[in-house]
């Protein structure tokens, strides 16, 4: 930095009524080098090249079931094509694939009966125990995607898959291909690394069922209860109005929320009425 361009910048630092804080033990040509010291000093009006802050995440948790046809819709048509579109730094998805089941208690063993039958249940299972294998949602998500999007979410895990059907296009020109059929399949496009008998052992075991009892407290732990599904919350809530955008416009309401800095996917956009949610 010049000598006279420094001079000026410890000036307008320094100058009277404008001085550190007390207990400040940074010397003044410090004061601007971190957010941390400007903090302690006091002095972030001073500095004006700072990066600001993350903005924190939109967070949208989606509570639904695998076989609901308004639930697969929302998520092929919606909510995979905005996390795609997106940075990650702006939308954070919790996926809670329990829906309108109910949880029974048959001889001491926990049991699920779910509205579209035991396949829905096996479903639900299914992705909950990819969720719990994967770990990484930007890993299970597109799996999760591929099934709800293909002919059979509950193909068995090592079945022969028919072959695929032609895609269909979305508003903005993003492609869902509806043509994966089964969880193998899905896995060897996606998500080659995970191995299908783990995510078996896991439906077929006590996690699979733990992991469901979890999705039963989470779903019946929300406020207001739901009545339909999907049933969505941004940042914590859940309202008839927040609803009604997410399924009309989940990119234009995410652009909205976010506080911070947006791309240039932030448009906004109309989309087609999704049909009606399952209600309980």
């Amino acid at each position: 930095m010049a000598p006279a361009v420094a001079l000026a910048v410890l000036v307008a630092l320094v100058a009277p009524g404008l001085g550190a804080a007390p207990g400040c033990d940074h010397p003044a040509h410090r004061w601007c080098s971190s957010r941390d010291t400007a903090v302690a000093c006091q002095v972030q009006s001073r500095c004006p090249s700072l990066p600001q802050p993350a903005a924190a995440p939109v967070e949208l948790s989606l509570y639904y079931e695998s076989l609901c046809p308004a639930c697969r819709e929302f998520l092929v048509l919606r909510l995979f094509p905005t996390w795609l579109l997106l940075p990650e730094e702006m939308l954070s998805i919790t996926l809670v694939p329990y829906g309108n089941a109910q949880e029974r208690n048959v001889s001491g063993k926990l049991d699920f009966e779910c509205q579209h039958g035991p396949e829905e249940c096996l479903g639900n299972m299914m992705e909950a125990c990819l969720m719990h294998e994967a770990k990484n949602f930007s890993t299970y998500f597109p799996v999760i995607f591929c099934l709800e999007s293909g002919s059979s979410v509950t193909k068995n895990l090592e079945a022969v898959c028919p072959p695929p059907r032609p895609s269909l296009p979305l508003t903005g020109d993003v492609p869902v291909p509806l043509s994966v059929p089964c969880a193998q399949q899905c896995l060897q496009i996606y998500a080659p690394e995970l191995d299908s008998g783990r995510i078996s052992a896991c439906v077929q075991g006590d996690t699979g069922v733990a992991l469901m009892h979890h999705n039963a407290q989470l779903t019946e732990a929300l406020d207001p209860p739901h009545q339909y599904v999907p049933w969505i919350t941004i940042n914590g809530k859940h309202t008839d109005e927040l609803q009604a955008q997410a399924e009309a416009s989940l990119l234009g309401l995410v652009c909205h929320l976010y506080q911070g800095e947006k791309p240039e996917v932030c448009g906004g956009s109309k989309a087609p009425k999704i049909q009606p949610g399952c209600r309980r």
